[in-house]
């Protein structure tokens, strides 16, 4: 009885050993994909948020050159009006709704702007749109700690 209860139990050890072994590693293997995944969906929105960034800054560039009276030529700021609202689409695209809606409102208000337009009533300051669009990219981006405090004199006063 022994030789043939011990040989089968082998098997079925051997058995359960590989269906646990294969099962662990199918677990790691989904685990390491999500992660890869996650990593590459953040590695997307830092990227839109980088561009979008990047043709706010070109329009903020401008509106600094108009407020020392320097004169803009029509054709370089629609240039950048345009770079800016086409960077504004792409985090409509791939990130969360807070974040988009934010950067449509800091575009339309430089956009505004830079028409020499005046925003619309009730419309916070560009400075508040912008500090509102970084802090929903901060928390889309997992830098989900307080708001970072943006008013230098507040800071100068110790508080």
């Amino acid at each position: 009885m022994s030789t043939t209860v011990l040989p089968l139990a082998g098997v079925v050890l051997g058995s359960a050993g590989t269906l646990i072994g294969q099962y662990l590693a199918t677990r790691v293997d989904s685990r390491r994909a999500r992660f890869e995944q996650a990593s590459a969906e953040r590695s997307e929105r830092k990227a839109a948020l980088i561009e979008f960034l990047s043709a706010a800054q070109q329009v903020e560039l401008c509106l600094d050159r108009l407020s020392m009276g320097e004169r803009l030529d029509d054709s370089e700021m629609w240039q950048h009006l345009h770079a800016l609202w086409l960077a504004k689409k792409v985090p409509e695209l791939v990130c969360s709704p807070p974040v988009a809606q934010a950067a449509h409102d800091y575009t339309s208000a430089l956009h505004a702007l830079l028409r020499g337009q005046t925003p619309g009533e009730g419309t916070p300051p560009k400075r508040d749109l912008r500090f509102a669009f970084l802090e929903a990219a901060r928390r889309e981006l997992g830098t989900t700690n307080e708001p970072l405090r943006r008013d230098p004199a507040a800071r100068e006063l110790g508080e």
